[in-house]
């Protein structure tokens, strides 16, 4: 069984992106060399069990430009949305599209996963997913700047307050990635 994993990097005011959708900020350290991860850090879920596929929100789409069809981890793509986009599908991308809802988007995310993770990569389709219980582990990527104003990573969740885990901290170039474990109810 797949499991379920927020995955973003976020300023240390809590944004995802700036208010314009820029994201040059919280990304600036993906092209910093990162130390190599010793044995008692924590790996993500990604890296431990495979990546299988990502879902998104049609805003992070349109603003990513579709990955011009592959997303840039050749993971493959479920795009959440109310209408699919003039031109879309195309033929041998690995983007495709649900416009049934949050479960149906997620349903179909676990066929095409399998065993491997289903990561959740836009702030709606996170806030979406833990309000329904399906996350099982949330992994921030924490960027040591201040954006102000921008599209917060969480917004306001339905389901707080959400108690998590305890943190494990792995500490990278520009970067500090949290991981948190998900409770869920009755568990």
């Amino acid at each position: 069984m797949s499991k379920v994993v927020a995955d973003m990097s976020v300023s240390l005011d809590g944004f995802v992106a700036d208010p314009g959708d820029g994201v040059q900020e919280v990304f600036a350290w993906y092209g910093k060399p990162q130390p190599e991860q010793s044995p008692c850090e924590p790996a993500g879920e990604a890296d431990d069990m495979g990546l299988g596929v990502i879902v998104y929100g049609r805003r992070t789409f349109d603003v990513a430009h579709g990955w011009d069809g592959r997303h840039p981890t050749g993971a493959p793509v479920v795009v959440l949305t109310h209408s699919v986009p003039d031109g879309w599908p195309r033929e041998g991308s690995t983007v495709s599209f649900d416009t049934a809802g949050i479960e149906s988007a997620m349903a179909t995310a676990a066929k095409m996963a399998g065993d491997k993770v289903i990561a959740l990569g836009s702030p709606s389709i996170i806030q979406q997913c833990l309000a329904l219980g399906l996350v099982d582990r949330i992994q921030v990527k924490l960027v040591p700047v201040l954006l102000g104003d921008g599209i917060r990573m969480f917004g306001s969740l339905a389901t707080a307050p959400l108690e998590l885990g305890n943190p494990q901290v792995s500490e990278g170039n520009g970067v500090t990635h949290l991981y948190y474990d998900v409770g869920r109810p009755g568990t």
